[in-house]
């Protein structure tokens, strides 16, 4: 194993509280406890999405690319243990490092909808932060499930801002995790005639396309 290298309509909604108990050593660090529960729903702006929030300062490529090798290292222990074979290729996209499991039999680690790949990349951004100290945003695809996932919200997202930009009348799309809205809003940020909002509260929130003001 080297480390150098289903819903597909959008109204699969992928649930963030699939556990997966981390076997090895005592110093594994165990999936965190969801984020308290907001008092009250509300419609925020597509800035305040959980999923893009960050440190102040996180150090350059350098520490991305340090990231991913933490991360590369800690996935590989990860499979010697569940038994499954992959490959494990690293990448830095944007200012995230980026993460890819590829190989044969993967699917037990990705799970309906993805829930234990996302409960996987909440496990291997804990590893990366005890190691490097900082908040890890890291991004982690198993078996090219996300990157088949961006593409089916890219059209959806296109469809839905052809729609809204026609009719002028607002669109709620099915509830998404952090991923896949951040998906959608960058589509119709980059639609003419619309914008996009967030509303509601995990893990019923959801994206609502509206007409430019």
């Amino acid at each position: 194993m080297s480390a150098s290298d289903n819903d597909t309509v959008a109204t699969s909604e992928a649930t963030s509280d699939a556990l997966l108990t981390p076997a090895g050593g005592t110093g594994d660090p165990a999936l965190p406890d969801a984020d308290p529960a907001s008092s009250d729903a509300v419609v925020e702006p597509v800035d305040v999405e959980d999923d893009t929030d960050e440190d102040a300062d996180e150090g350059g490529d350098g520490l991305l690319v340090r990231e991913g090798d933490v991360a590369g290292d800690y996935l590989e222990r990860l499979l010697d243990i569940l038994d499954v074979d992959g490959d494990i290729d690293l990448d830095v996209e944007g200012d995230r490092a980026s993460v890819a499991v590829v190989g044969g039999q993967l699917k037990t680690l990705i799970g309906p909808d993805g829930a234990t790949l996302e409960a996987l990349q909440e496990l291997t951004r804990l590893a990366v932060a005890q190691s490097t100290g900082v908040r890890s945003r890291l991004m982690l695809d198993i078996g090219g499930f996300r990157a088949k996932r961006r593409a089916d919200l890219t059209g959806l997202a296109s469809e839905a801002a052809e729609r809204v930009a026609e009719s002028g009348a607002p669109e709620r799309l099915a509830p998404m995790n952090p991923f896949e809205r951040k998906v959608v809003h960058d589509v119709i940020a980059a639609a003419a005639g619309v914008r996009s909002e967030s509303e509601g509260e995990e893990p019923n929130r959801r994206v609502v396309v509206l007409p430019d003001r």
